[in-house]
Formats: C-alpha cells, structure tokens, sequence
C-alpha cells in the first residue's frame, strides 16, 4: 500500500498541472523488477480531454503506451508525429525527447495505459533539455 501511495504522489507530478489541466494521470501499479537491480515497472493511465495535451518532456525510461479509448498523437524528437487509434501501440525510449503527446479529437475524450521500465528512484518525468 505505501508503495501505491508512493506511485501515487509521484504520479501527481507527472506534468504540471496548472498548465495542462485536461491531463489527468492515475497510478495503477509499481512493482520492483526483482530480477534487473534498481529498477521497477510502473503503470498508470492518461485521460486526454478534447483537445487535450502535455508539454514537451522527457522521461529517462522505456514506456510502452497502448491506447484504451479513442486516439492520440504522439511524437518523439526526430521521428514523425503518428495518430494511434484504440487497441495501437508507441514506445518511447529513455533518451528521446517527447515533442507531442495530445488527444487527436477536439471532440471526444482519449485514454492511454503507459508501462514504464525506469530506474526505481528517478521520477516519471523530466524537463526537455
């Protein structure tokens, strides 16, 4: 329970909420990767309102995101933006920079399940550099 408590507060920092509102994350699970030392797997899901969207960052992680409801646009730095509908599937990689991340709808809702493999100590997220 301390640990989902611990997610949970982290999880709360994930992006700054005064400037991106209609972003709504909630923790779901953290767990020690027994086998890889120092690092755990966390999940947790986004909720995108119309229009929604993150600032650029970054998160020192491999994220594995799958979209639960409607559909996102994400790009990372380097790579063309692509439009996921439900059921697809992005990865993210440790060092690259997270340009757009953003409900595709300005109409309808869109929710995501991300999976982080991160060191176990570090934040879910960082500032672009």
């Amino acid at each position: 329970m301390r640990k989902f408590i611990a997610l949970a507060a982290v999880a709360a920092g994930f992006w700054p909420q005064s400037l991106h509102a209609e972003t709504k994350v909630t923790p779901l699970l953290a767990h020690d990767l027994s086998d890889i030392p120092g690092k755990e797997g966390a999940m947790l899901t986004v909720d995108y309102a119309p229009g929604g969207s993150d600032p650029i960052h970054r998160h020192n992680a491999s994220v594995f995101v799958y979209v639960l409801k409607g559909s996102i646009t994400m790009q990372v730095k380097g790579d063309a933006p692509v439009t996921l509908k439900e059921g697809q599937s992005f990865f993210e990689g440790p060092d690259e920079v997270h340009l757009v991340g953003r409900n595709a709808s300005q109409t309808a809702p869109a929710r995501f399940l991300a999976f982080f493999v991160k060191d176990k100590a570090a934040p879910f997220v960082f500032p672009a550099k």
